[in-house]
Parts: structure tokens; sequence; C-alpha cells
């Protein structure tokens, strides 16, 4: 033991195409500054590199998620979830994570909290960010989750075990309401940019939807591509920014981009078409997608697509008049199957509403696999804490 360093027990899983630290909540302090401190130390934070840390300085691997008993009777464990950013000290607890959600029931089954029961053990999880409940269904073999099997899902290479997740209690869960706003566009009026038309949605986590063509977008652009583009990237954070504060999640265009940089997310749009994967090169044809969705989310854009996201993609699809509703055709309307085409491949989220509205759901499920890859011990320095 060093005197100098305090110990953490953690794991390093990755859920779908995230990956990030896994820690138990009884081994952070109570107190919100000490805690905030220790998770600060234990990614390396802030720090573009995150070298001193375990954060792998990408928004996709700079992920927390903190697991304890249920504190609510139909579930079995807690999971709050945090974005920690690495070029701020900001940990933002604003939303939630479908890929890092796919790898809850694993940990939880593997850690001993859930009794492992062959061949799918069913876990309920309180997503305390939102306080609602994800069913995660996961393969179970000789008493651990499953890790081999033949699930591929675009992002992550090779195959695993499948592991379904349904979030169908998240819609509205953020803000109280399926559309924040009440409407499924509404005309927003950005300062110094115009008017842009847009659909604000809040299932799994709030979406705010644009057109491409509103950005002067085709579409299919890379993330580089829209990333390298300063103008685009000021614009679409100042078309959030308004929307984060017109539905009341925060108080001025500021304290949206400082304080809740990761929700809402922001979904780029557009109908059908071909393009090249940017993650492994392999060629994405119209026919394969019913709609193509670029989104970015703590200032940068998403390499594939995040879970919540395609949640929240699917129950837009389901409410006539929303902008991902009109890119649809007339036969993918009527499919419970929506495949969203991102800039690692295509998705699929199996979004069944309750009503011809799409008011109310009865499943927003997808596949997902997760693998532990590390467990052991992280110190952080004292003089950090």
């Amino acid at each position: 033991m060093h005197s100098q360093m305090t110990p953490y027990k953690v794991v390093i899983h990755r859920g779908g195409t995230s990956k990030g630290i896994f820690i138990k909540e009884n081994e952070l302090p109570k107190d919100a500054h000490a805690r905030a401190q220790v998770i600060r130390g234990i990614f390396g934070t802030p720090d573009t590199r995150e070298i001193d840390g375990l954060g792998g300085a990408d928004v996709l691997t700079s992920k927390l998620a903190i697991i304890g008993p249920p504190t609510r009777p139909d579930a079995d464990v807690d999971y709050t979830f945090a974005q920690v950013s690495f070029d701020t000290d900001l940990i933002d607890y604003g939303g939630n994570c479908g890929n890092i959600s796919a790898a809850v029931g694993p940990f939880a089954i593997d850690e001993g909290l859930v009794p492992a029961v062959e061949p799918i053990t069913r876990v309920r999880i309180h997503q305390v960010n939102t306080n609602c409940i994800l069913v995660a269904d996961v393969p179970v073999k000789d008493g651990k989750a499953c890790v081999q099997g033949e699930c591929k899902i675009d992002g992550v290479p090779g195959t695993g075990a499948r592991i379904m997740l349904d979030f169908s209690d998240t819609a509205g869960s953020t803000t109280g309401k399926l559309l924040p706003t009440g409407n499924p566009t509404d005309l927003v009026h950005v300062e110094g940019h115009g008017d842009f038309e847009v659909s604000i949605v809040d299932a799994g986590n709030v979406l705010v939807f644009i057109e491409a063509a509103s950005l002067g977008l085709k579409g299919t652009e890379s993330c580089a591509e829209i990333e390298s583009n300063k103008a685009l990237t000021d614009l679409i954070e100042a078309i959030r920014a308004t929307c984060t504060v017109k539905i009341g999640m925060a108080a001025s265009l500021r304290e949206a981009t400082e304080k809740s940089a990761y929700v809402p997310f922001f979904a780029i749009v557009s109908k059908p078409a071909d393009y090249v994967a940017a993650i492994d090169g392999h060629f994405v044809r119209a026919q394969e997608v019913d709609v193509v969705s670029r989104l970015s989310f703590m200032l940068h854009m998403h390499k594939t697509y995040p879970g919540t996201g395609t949640v929240c993609t699917g129950a837009a699809a389901r409410i006539p008049g929303t902008l991902v509703y009109r890119q649809l055709s007339e036969e993918a309307r009527t499919r419970s199957e929506l495949r969203i085409g991102h800039p690692g491949g295509v998705i699929v989220v199996d979004a069944q509403s309750k009503n011809p509205l799409g008011t109310a759901f009865s499943r927003l499920a997808y596949e997902r696999t997760a693998r532990r890859i590390m467990e052991g011990t992280c110190y952080v320095k004292n003089d950090r804490i």
C-alpha cells in the first residue's frame, strides 16, 4: 500500500460501442465534492490526453458507471451514469449512456449482485439519472455473463453474446414529457443565425433533431468532415443550446454549453443514402437503412450511435410529424424495427408504439454486446482528493 495514494477497486468494461469505468457505490465518498475529486483522479482529468488516469481521452471512453444496491423495490440494482469531460472539470450526470447501460447487467451478475439464472438472466436496472427502469436480458453460463456469441454490432470488432435492452420506461423521463414542447416540430430562432425547424424528443435521453439540409449538409458526411468545420460546429452548438434553454434544461445559452453539454444530444437526420462507414470502410447501402443520422454530444461527433440516441430516434420515428418520421418511407413507418445508418454502420431499434400517435411505447429495445476487460485497483494521488 502506498501512503501517498488511495486505492479504489474498479472494472474497465466495454458496453456496446463505448467503454467505461465501473465502480461500486460504496467505493466512493458520499460528499459530492470529494466524490468528484476522486472521479477526476481515476480518469486523470481535466487533461485532453487523460494521461495520468484511466480515461481514454475520447467521449466514447471517458464514461463512468456507479453501481449500487437498489433504492426502488422494482429494481435489482441502481446505476448512475456520468460523462466525464477531459478538456474541462465537468462531470455531467444529466443523462444516460445506452451503450454503457448494456454492461450494467453483466457487471451486476459477475459481481454477484444479481443471482445468475441460465440461460437468460433478466436484470431490472434503476437508472438513477432519469429515475426509470431499464430491462436487460443477459445470456448466462456457469454463473457468469456470457461473452462469446454470434451477435455482431457495427463499431465493435468481432462478435459477442447478445444482450437485449428495453428502454420503454424512459419516455419523458428527463423533462416529464415525450415531446417537451408539446409539438412534433418547432421553429426556433437562433441568435445571429436565423430560424431552424427542429424536433425535440425525450426518450432514453433528450434529443434535438434537425434535417441535414437545414445545415447545408447531405447527411452522409463523416465525423471528421463535420468536426473540421468550426463554423458548422459552432452553429450546431448554438441551435442545441437554444433548444436546451427553450425546454428549461438551462437558464442561459452559456449554461447550456458549460453545464449541460451532454444532453440534449443533437442529431442530424436525412433520407436513406449510400455512404462508406468510417471505422472499417464497409459500404452502407441506402436500402439497408430507414434513416441516416449523425449525432453530436459533449461538443463532439459520435463515431457510431449512442444507445439512448437509438431509443429516442426510434421513438421519434413513431410520432407523426417529427423530422425523423418525415425521412421514412411509408413501409418503414409501419414496421416495428427502425434501421439507423450511423457513421460506423447500422443500428436497429425495435420501437413499438401503444397507439397511432406514438405517445406511449410497449417496447423500445435494441441489441448490444459487452465485455469485462480489466478489474483491479486504481490509485489516486492524495493531493487530488
